[in-house]
Order: structure tokens, then sequence, then C-alpha cells
């Protein structure tokens, strides 16, 4: 894992390459984003360029300190991660007692906190002693989806670096590239991401995720065949996915979102469900161009409501009849 191989987070790479080739490596940064947009990564190549003995634009990856590093055994490097819920204050304290020994083969020991939001607030106070005067070999990364989480004292004494959701378009390349897959079905991946490429990746392992997807365009083709008793038949299927549901109901967004760019353009160019084309030009047929808007507003209203705690059977058997009357 190096620099390059991070994706659509160049503001941030730029300024910790920089950092390291100016020898400016602050004490303690925070890295702040939802999970799966490379925090981890970033770290780990920040941390092997650092220790890099051949450092230029990123971490050579054939010095002993890159190879360590790749094997997870540098000693100069350690991770912490929560136990159970939470870092729990004996974790902070066996880091303290770590840190007071200095680096065992190079300049600088970096400490990686993963969810660091989840300290406990004694664990805080702790760190926060650390903080305030560390050795000068010490570099510590906080990693958190919500730097708020921490005391405004820890937040002060740390470099705060953002992470972003990235767009479509990068994600779709990155998985092209990667997986070596057809664009088509890289774009609905991508749609599906919410703009965090780690989501993009687990999407693309996952079978659950292609099953759920034709399971809910099997739904829609029932529910426009307008038989009155399917949506009461098919509530069953919601249910199977209760955990899921944003999931599902985004589908469907989705689907009706591309019937109406297909009926309104005739063209295939902005769809996300490229792969079902010929499915959505069927679908197409069985709504009024005039009402699919209607049915994009009735889904999200369901979504919405399910957020509000309406009985979710309730609210997906109004959604189901909404469309079919539609």
């Amino acid at each position: 894992m190096g620099f390059k191989d991070i994706v659509g987070q160049e503001k941030t790479i730029n300024f910790l390459k920089r950092s390291i080739k100016n020898k400016r490596i602050a004490h303690a940064y925070i890295f702040e984003g939802p999970e799966g947009v490379g925090k981890f990564n970033t770290a780990i190549a920040f941390a092997k360029g650092i220790q890099c003995k051949s450092y230029h634009e990123d971490a050579c990856n054939i010095c002993s300190s890159c190879l360590k590093v790749n094997g997870g055994n540098h000693p100069d490097i350690k991770i912490i991660e929560p136990e159970g819920k939470s870092i729990k204050n004996k974790q902070i304290e066996e880091f303290q007692q770590d840190l007071s020994r200095k680096p065992y083969e190079s300049n600088k020991k970096i400490y990686i906190i993963k969810d660091a939001n989840s300290m406990t607030a004694s664990a805080q106070n702790r760190l926060l002693k650390t903080l305030e005067e560390p050795p000068e070999y010490a570099v510590i990364i906080l990693m958190s989806n919500n730097v708020s989480s921490f005391l405004p004292t820890i937040k002060s004494r740390c470099q705060i670096l953002k992470f972003h959701r990235i767009g479509e378009k990068y994600i779709e390349a990155f998985l092209i590239n990667k997986y070596k897959i057809e664009k088509d079905e890289a774009k609905v991946l991508a749609a599906f991401s919410d703009g965090i490429i780690g989501k993009a990746i687990k999407l693309k392992e996952s079978e659950e995720f292609k099953t759920k997807r034709e399971e809910t365009i099997q739904v829609i083709e029932k529910i426009l065949k307008k038989d009155p008793l399917t949506p009461f038949e098919e509530v069953e299927f919601f249910q199977k996915h209760k955990d899921h549901i944003d999931e599902i109901l985004d589908f469907m967004l989705f689907w009706f979102r591309d019937i109406m760019i297909i009926t309104q353009t005739r063209t295939d160019k902005f769809l996300i469900n490229l792969d079902k084309k010929n499915t959505l030009q069927n679908h197409m047929h069985h709504i009024a161009y005039e009402k699919i808007g209607d049915i994009i507003t009735v889904i999200e209203k369901t979504k919405n409501d399910i957020k509000a705690n309406v009985n979710f059977q309730l609210a997906i058997e109004m959604m189901l009849l909404t469309m079919q009357e539609v």
C-alpha cells in the first residue's frame, strides 16, 4: 500500500507527501471522514513513507523498512483498535508505556488508532496528557468518522485532515481498472457506493447485493402488472430485507429515475442500470411518463416515514398500493 493506491483524496495525499519531503511531520493528526473512504490505507501509506529508507514521492517498497510494513511487522508502527465497542483507558495506558521507549530502528514511532472516536472519556483524558507533551519521535494518527466526538483540547493539539466522498466517475474508473469489469457493472456499483470506494469494493464482492437487486427488479415487474393482490404479497420481500431497506428503496429510486430518463431522452447515455436497458424499456411502456415522478415521490416519502419510525408494514403496503394506482 502506497500513496499511489489511494483514490480520490489528492489534496490530503499531496499535503502528506510534502510533510515527509520537507521533514515537517506533526506529532498528531486526526483523519476524519466516512468509513471506507481510504483513511486507514492513507495512514499506512503515510507511516510507510515516513519510515522508508529511500523515500521519493512515495515509499520505495523494496527497502527493509517497506518490506516489514508490507509484512505487518514493523517494530515502530503500531495499530490500536477498539476492544469490543470502544478504546479503553487501559489500551491508552499500554500505548503510553510503549511510547516511552524510543524507536527500535528508525527516527519515529507511529501509532494508528482506528475508530478513535470510540475512546471512552477517561481514555481521551489520558491521551491528552501525551498530546500535550509528546516525545519528539512520536507520530499519532487518530482515525475518526466524527471529529466532534473528541474533546476540544484533543482537537486543538492535532492537525485535522478531512477525507471526502468521491465522484462516481472516479469510482467507476477505479473498478474497471482494478477488477477489469465492464463499464455497465462499474456504473451500477459506483451509483450505490455513496461516494465511498470501500463500499464499492464490498458491493463488487457481494453476491447478496446482486441477488437483492435482481429480486427488487422482479418485485417492480409484478407491481407494474397491476395485480391487486401483489402489494400485500410482496410485503414479505421488504420484511426479509428490513435491515437493508434503504438499499432496497434506493434500487427502486434509481430504477424509476432511469425509466424517466429513457422515456424523456430516448438514450441510454445517462442510465445507471445500463445493463438492464431492455427491461427498463419494457417497463417504460407500463407507466405514463407524468406518473413516474409520483412513484419517485412516494418511494422517497416511504424512506422518510421509515426513518421516522412509522409502522414498517403499513408504510411499505401504502407505497406499493400507491405505485400500482399511478
